[in-house]
């Protein structure tokens, strides 16, 4: 692993790359406008005093009002799944939409099957768009394969996401990394949405075909899908932006919030964008009450619109991700990787808001708790392929396990070989050590489950409630 040779702090290089690259020219002014950012030191945090807290909101199970809109306009619209992830933090090296959630059902197969579903109640057209990486394009394809009726000839399924640079933080020039040149580039976020989806000319065809809205979630959250009263409320409110936001719990304390700039607009700042001494604010859920599910509305028109005002980008906040060159390797260099969320958009649209929905639209995957809590009966598969909390939970069961035996998925597989307990009645569990689950296990309540050296087994039909030692 070395760097390369150009001027220490120089623009230019990340530049040279990504033309190389074939990267298209408002790609490549975004990323210049974040490394510039950078190297004048601004690290995209986003201070206490530059923002107030969201006190209210308008609730989505309070718009039925606005369903007959909606469901009037649902041929206008597109559904788009965020799709670049790979679940590293897993151990997977493909797209982690192809994981499976219930069953042999994976994430694809889910939404697949909600778009159908949906398509065959209402009688609209209503297009499915995956935004791919470089790296889960080809594998997400031909998963879908098996959909055939899925794809809308006028569209296609999918666009690809940009990539840029990683940054060495020692000299800020381009990482290289002979053996896995790959490694050299990371995704910019999901923030690149705007960006891939005018430059590739999808934007326009879509205009073209007569769809004037798009609703966008991420690919690991089964509880989103199209609502036609939340469509129905941004029509009637002439919204350009609408973003989901949920209530925080205990369990969200660490994940981006919703807020308000000092100009009144709305806006996010996500963990990475808090500064240390703004730590114990940002994790009050009394104070900062809402968290972007990722969930977002958007009119095309008044993106397109916004997008040419901005020479084809948005500039949109910086967020600066301490990561190593290899993933796998904590012993790497040290690296800068630039992204943008696609929530921070909100402050940029003249005509935007935010609506308060409930946890049953949020039931996302971003490591193994969460995927022991969506595989098990805290969650329940509805006759519309959503993955939703079961009627008697509010909130999902607080999961942690011992990262030691649990993080990557073959390991955790391994420790559910008859699938995951009764988490129905579970209000948190907490395993330490290397313990494997028997079949037909039930947690109640809270639990803590531990073993102090080797290995150990809960048995066949165990009911697990407070402190267990094995």
């Amino acid at each position: 692993m070395s760097s390369a040779d150009p001027k220490p702090g120089s623009l230019q290089p990340f530049v040279d790359l990504m033309r190389a690259k074939g990267l298209s020219d408002p790609a490549i002014a975004s990323f210049a406008m974040h490394v510039r950012r950078l190297l004048g030191g601004d690290r995209g945090t986003i201070a206490e005093d530059e923002i107030r807290p969201v006190s209210d909101l308008s609730d989505a199970d309070d718009l039925e009002a606005h369903r007959e809109t909606g469901t009037a306009r649902l041929d206008t619209v597109v559904v788009i799944k965020l799709n670049g992830g790979l679940g590293t933090s897993m151990g997977l090296n493909r797209a982690k939409s192809l994981l499976p959630v219930r069953g042999r059902l994976n994430f694809l197969d889910l939404i697949a099957r909600q778009v159908l579903t949906l398509r065959e109640r209402i009688g609209a057209r209503i297009p499915l768009l995956l935004m791919n990486s470089f790296r889960t394009e080809e594998d997400s394809e031909r998963a879908l394969a098996d959909y055939p009726d899925l794809v809308s000839e006028d569209v296609g399924l999918g666009f690809l996401q940009n990539k840029v640079p990683k940054i060495l933080s020692q000299g800020m020039v381009p990482a290289v990394f002979a053996d896995d040149p790959e490694l050299e580039w990371c995704p910019p976020g999901h923030g690149d949405l705007f960006t891939a989806i005018a430059a590739s000319g999808l934007l326009d065809r879509l205009l073209e075909a007569g769809i004037e809205y798009a609703f966008v979630s991420n690919a690991d959250n089964l509880g989103a899908v199209l609502e036609p009263a939340i469509l129905g409320f941004m029509v009637a409110q002439r919204v350009d932006f609408l973003l989901e936001a949920a209530d925080r719990t205990a369990a969200d304390r660490k994940g981006g919030h919703l807020c308000r700039l000092r100009n009144g607009r709305l806006s996010l700042r996500e963990s990475a964008q808090c500064p240390p001494e703004a730590e114990a604010a940002f994790q009050d859920v009394s104070r900062y009450r809402y968290f972007n599910t990722n969930n977002v509305w958007l009119h095309l028109p008044a993106l397109a619109e916004l997008l040419t005002a901005h020479h084809g980008f948005l500039p949109l906040p910086t967020i600066v991700n301490h990561k190593t060159l290899d993933p796998r390797d904590p012993s790497s260099p040290p690296v800068f990787q630039l992204e943008t969320a696609m929530g921070t958009a909100i402050s940029l649209f003249p005509r935007a808001a935010a609506i308060r929905v409930p946890r049953r639209r949020f039931s996302p995957v971003k490591n193994t708790n969460d995927l022991l809590a969506v595989r098990s009966d805290a969650y329940e598969l509805t006759d519309d392929s959503r993955v939703v909390l079961h009627p008697d939970r509010l909130t999902p069961p607080v999961i942690r396990l011992d990262e030691r035996f649990y993080k990557l998925i073959d390991e955790f597989d391994r420790r559910f070989p008859a699938g995951p307990p009764s988490l129905r009645r579970c209000s948190s569990l907490v395993v330490e050590g290397d313990i494997s689950f028997g079949a037909g296990v039930v947690v109640e309540g809270d639990a803590v489950v531990g073993t102090e050296e080797g290995g150990a087994a809960l048995l066949d039909g165990a009911v697990v409630r407070g402190d267990v030692c094995l």
